[in-house]
């Protein structure tokens, strides 16, 4: 009898400029912790007792220094993934996560600040949707293809 996977609970945030509705920029960092150029939405995992919400706010603050942002739109399904063997011992004892996904909008008065307790990001960039997959392309683009297109039909990005 094969193992049954355990996932571990993670939020993720696609994140629009403040100048959005009138211009639709979406937010991509790339990591700090890879020897390569890896671009991605914030996200991180949810802590026993709190809420996707909470974890939502939580982790932006922690990852981009705001959590000035209102939510637009919620993806309705949680998504999956495998991690790689390469990070298999690292994120012990999960094989991989479990995600909820946001689209939030940063506040005019936000600033976004990488300099953080933690840092996740050395950069960070603002793209349209037509750009997006021209950065990302990791083990993440077939979730954030489904996510981007789902927010795309339903009239919030273009």
């Amino acid at each position: 009898m094969a193992k049954q996977k355990t996932y571990r609970p993670n939020v993720a945030a696609v994140v629009l400029s403040s100048k959005y509705p009138d211009c639709c920029e979406i937010f991509i960092a790339n990591r700090s912790d890879k020897k390569s150029s890896v671009w991605q939405f914030p996200q991180g995992g949810i802590d026993d007792g709190e809420t996707v919400r909470e974890a939502l706010f939580r982790e932006l603050k922690e990852e981009i220094g705001t959590n000035d942002v209102e939510i637009v739109a919620e993806y309705p399904k949680w998504m999956s993934y495998d991690f790689p063997n390469t990070a298999s011992t690292k994120m012990y004892p999960f094989d991989g996560q479990k995600q909820r996904y946001f689209l939030v909008k940063l506040k005019s008065e936000a600033v976004i600040d990488l300099n953080t307790k933690d840092p996740e990001f050395m950069e960070y960039k603002y793209v349209s949707y037509g750009e997006i997959f021209e950065f990302i392309a990791h083990m993440k683009k077939p979730i954030y293809k489904k996510v981007l297109e789902h927010f795309n039909k339903n009239g919030y990005i273009s």
